[in-house]
């Protein structure tokens, strides 16, 4: 038995009557959206000028001029396709001298070895 009582063990407190004091859960939806402002609409945003709006997944020119120039973009994608074939041939071209380099400094480490050998054995022989 504790000499001066249990000081550590608080009062439980009494339940909440109402979860909230405000009316605002009791109105219809429509009402809640006026009130609250919960109608955002869909995102939109400007860049380079133009106004852009997100729609089903997907940035959608408002005007129109941005990304509705079709022949503009099939133009970008033809030419960024040929860039990627150009790309492509540079690396094989790199890979094929890389291996050329290394096939060269390779018979030349060989051909520097078999001189040593050669010039080693011609001191002996004297």
């Amino acid at each position: 038995m504790p000499l001066f009582g249990n000081s550590f063990s608080p009062k439980k407190t009494p339940p909440r009557k109402w979860a909230s004091l405000s009316n605002l859960h009791l109105l219809d939806r429509s009402t809640r959206e006026v009130e609250l402002g919960l109608e955002y609409g869909t995102p939109t945003m400007n860049l380079a000028g133009q106004s852009l709006k997100f729609e089903n997944g997907h940035w959608v020119s408002e005007s129109g001029g941005f990304l509705g120039d079709r022949r503009e973009l099939q133009r970008l994608r033809k030419r960024n396709q040929q860039l990627e074939e150009e790309n492509n041939l540079l690396r094989l071209k790199v890979d094929i001298l890389l291996d050329m380099l290394s096939e060269t400094t390779a018979e030349s480490h060989l051909m520097e070895k078999e001189l040593e050998e050669l010039k080693q054995h011609s001191r002996r022989k004297k």
